[in-house]
């Protein structure tokens, strides 16, 4: 790719001025020496404050993240058959007048998460619905993982958390937060899930990577779970990202 003029690239979401995005690429830009590079927060109230951001010309990639993952499709002339699957974008490639959608969350996902498995892992809970648990939904599927949604209220293979027992918990041993709970300053919120039944074998996996360690994983720690926090993750997906920029 030209790496002359001016070439900007940037976060779309909502209240992200703590975004991992923004330090990380322009980080990558200095060590590279890539000149003519910027990377930006674009802040929005609403999804339609995204029009005049379609329509710089000088914006030639974006991430989306929480709460447009979802909200964003409508504004994109076309997705890639995986964000097509599962319904939710956090990339997004300018090509000829072309808004091109992608999602880049498996990819960080699926690399962060399986290193922490052994053959015992075959069942998992996810917790929230919104376009973060779409990724890992996808993932698990292309792992031959059972898996199940947990959010406030239950419906059809959806699960209330007022409904985890000790059953539950004990047979599925993989529990992904991807609910925004306990992300800064909120640092002391958790899951309100029954932490007295995990164990040993339980992964815990926190899409959340500030605090750390959130109090989700802290309380897994104490029952000597596996535990990973939400940064090598979110570095592979931006990785993908550049890669998709770039090609």
């Amino acid at each position: 790719m030209e790496k002359t003029g001016k070439k900007r690239l940037g976060l779309i979401g909502k209240d992200i001025s703590y975004s991992f995005s923004q330090g990380y690429f322009t980080e990558k830009f200095n060590v590279m020496k890539i000149e003519g590079f910027s990377y930006e927060n674009f802040d929005l109230q609403n999804i339609e404050e995204i029009a005049s951001i379609l329509k710089n010309p000088e914006v030639f990639g974006l991430n989306v993240t929480i709460p447009y993952k979802e909200q964003v499709l409508p504004y994109l002339d076309e997705l890639d058959k995986t964000a097509q699957e599962i319904g939710a974008v956090n990339t997004i490639k300018f090509i000829d007048n072309k808004r091109i959608g992608f999602n880049t969350d498996t990819y960080g996902f699926k690399n962060s998460i399986t290193p922490l498995l052994n053959i015992s892992h075959k069942n998992a809970l996810i917790l929230g619905t919104g376009g973060a648990s779409k990724a890992i939904a996808y993932v698990f599927k292309t792992l031959g993982i059972a898996y199940t949604y947990v959010s406030r209220s239950a419906k059809p293979g959806q699960l209330s958390y007022i409904e985890l027992d000790k059953e539950i918990i004990t047979s599925n041993t993989i529990i992904v937060n991807c609910s925004p709970v306990g992300t800064f300053p909120n640092v002391a919120e958790k899951p309100n899930i029954p932490y007295e039944y995990l164990g040993k074998n339980h992964v815990l996996f926190d899409l959340i990577y500030n605090p750390e360690v959130t109090a989700f994983l802290a309380e897994g720690k104490k029952k000597g779970c596996v535990v990973q926090n939400g940064y090598p993750m979110l570095v592979g997906q931006a990785e993908k990202a550049w890669e998709i920029w770039n090609s």
